[in-house]
């Protein structure tokens, strides 16, 4: 095998995925996964996906503990393997509100608009029931709405009865308002960047991809990113040399790990762990940000909900259905419906908390694990609103556990840290009980269980402390910008360095209203330059 190559992508998720596909068409490109292949027949499940949670296709990560959420650590998921978090996330497909990038070109970034994005979000899509001046079909990467329970209608009109306009399609026009959302999942299984866009390719004959493999830090001579070093073995190390570009896609956890292991980065932070300064930069690993859910929840008087599905034997009757003709409860995600809201109005028409909401309810403990399938109640159905903070004022970091490439980074997303964040989720919670307590969900509704008090809110607080989790959309660690604080230019280009990119979600100087992995496949369609 050659050891030099045009591109060098580090991180096959889903940016590395997109660059992989379109770089390797008229160049050499080695691709470099930590993970293995997406053959856990799991990822293909759409409603298998947490039970991909804790495995080996897990990168398994907690946060350090949070003290404004009872200092708990809190469970970080990360996809390890092929196609990343597109191969273990719940596949829904949404594109932020407009003016989350007309936010990022306002603060110096050229070219990051909405209007100049748009050609972006569209040119690999292949959305199979819109056509239009949003959406178009033909593209790799499969879009489309998906069969539902009574319960999402229910909600919909349940939004509409406090005031939320009902809006069929949150990536077109118009972002507020409640709805169905799409999804990526085609012919009844997980449609992921993997799927999309590596496998029609894996012939091409200019495409190496190298998985269970550590990059131990990427080369530098001259503030020149030259190729990268990785250990591929337990003591095996090898270095692949590159000629354009090394292009960093690992994620905003691994990406900012990746910049310190190679000696980019603070330099307090890389002297803590004894590592050579190659390039001082302060940003890196700061600026972290994440979505934050609660949950409220209701036990419905029939099985109308997903609940009963999930005793062993429904299990059993439902893996028989997709396996013998890719149907039945198993071909969706256990997310169906939504509603993006302007909870604040400190901006007109801005997007500022979203709703998810799933036809299962998880249980009338405050304290469960919202990550493991086996924890849901089987014995009655329920639904459950998830309250989101899209938009948290609240910062974190990620630093270097040690200088070993294969160690954990240290996690801190400083949640809550901000009071107004604070108080934009007890509102958005006290919102969703008002949503749940709506008269559409009286045919349906015997009785709401969480929060278990609800009375004052000291009550709604205290369960929110309890029950918090992330969104697992986290952002920000390698922002793109021109200030002191930032990693890459809008380019993506590392500054003060060439022949290095970062293009993932790391790059977000702000995140999104909204759902994050859409906007990762068109930051990496952007940078194909």
């Amino acid at each position: 095998m050659a050891n030099t190559f045009d591109y060098i992508i580090i991180g096959a998720g889903t940016a590395g995925c997109v660059l992989a596909n379109r770089l390797s068409l008229d160049h050499t490109v080695l691709l470099i996964e930590a993970g293995g292949r997406d053959t856990k027949p799991e990822i293909h499940i759409p409603a298998a996906y947490t039970k991909l949670n804790k495995t080996r296709v897990d990168w398994s990560y907690w946060g350090t503990p949070q003290s404004k959420l009872n200092n708990r650590r809190i469970y970080l998921p990360r996809g390890k393997v092929m196609g990343g978090c597109s191969s273990t996330n719940a596949m829904a497909y949404v594109r932020g509100h407009r003016l989350d990038y007309d936010e990022w070109e306002q603060l110096g970034n050229k070219g990051w608009g909405y209007e100049e994005l748009l050609p972006y979000f569209m040119k690999s899509e292949d959305n199979a029931q819109l056509s239009n001046e949003w959406h178009q079909q033909g593209g790799e990467l499969h879009v489309s709405y998906r069969p539902h329970t009574i319960l999402s209608d229910t909600f919909v009109e349940a939004c509409e009865s406090t005031g939320i306009a009902r809006n069929p399609d949150c990536n077109g026009n118009d972002h507020l308002g409640a709805g169905l959302l799409q999804f990526n999942i085609k012919n009844g299984k997980r449609h992921s960047a993997a799927v999309a866009f590596i496998k029609p390719i894996l012939d091409r004959k200019n495409l190496t991809i190298i998985t269970h493999a550590h990059v131990k830090k990427i080369l530098v001579k001259d503030q020149r990113a030259i190729g990268i070093e990785v250990l591929t073995g337990k003591n095996t190390t090898q270095k692949f040399h590159v000629k354009e570009e090394v292009l960093l896609a690992a994620g905003a956890f691994n990406s900012p790990q990746v910049l310190m292991l190679s000696g980019i980065g603070s330099k307090e932070e890389l002297g803590r762990h004894r590592i050579p300064l190659v390039h001082e930069l302060e940003g890196v690993g700061q600026n972290l940000q994440d979505h934050l859910f609660t949950g409220v929840g209701s036990w419905s008087k029939s099985k109308v909900g997903l609940n009963h599905q999930l005793t062993l034997i429904n299990q059993m009757k439902s893996l028989f259905q997709f396996m013998a003709n890719k149907s039945g409860p198993l071909t969706g995600s256990p997310l169906e419906a939504n509603a993006f809201v302007n909870l604040n109005k400190t901006t007109q028409d801005r997007t500022d908390f979203q709703f998810h909401f799933v036809p299962l309810h998880l249980g009338d403990s405050s304290v469960i694990d919202l990550y493991d399938i086996k924890s849901f109640p089987t014995n009655r159905d329920g639904y459950t609103i998830l309250p989101i903070l899209l938009k948290p004022k609240s910062r974190g970091s990620v630093n270097l556990q040690s200088a070993d490439p294969k160690a954990t980074p240290v996690i801190d997303h400083n949640f809550l840290s901000e009071d107004e964040d604070a108080a934009t989720l007890l509102k958005g919670t006290k919102m969703a009980i008002e949503i749940i307590s709506q008269t559409p969900f009286n045919q349906y509704r015997e009785k709401i269980i969480t929060p278990p008090l609800r009375t004052s809110d000291d009550e709604i607080m205290a369960h929110i402390k309890l029950q918090t989790e992330t969104l697992y959309h986290p952002v920000g660690t390698c922002k793109m910008g021109h200030d002191s604080m930032s990693v890459v230019d809008d380019e993506l280009k590392v500054h003060g360095l060439s022949g290095i990119r970062v293009i993932d979600a790391s790059i977000m100087p702000i995140i999104i209203a909204g759902n994050t992995n859409a906007t990762v496949v068109m930051i990496a369609e952007k940078q194909l330059i």
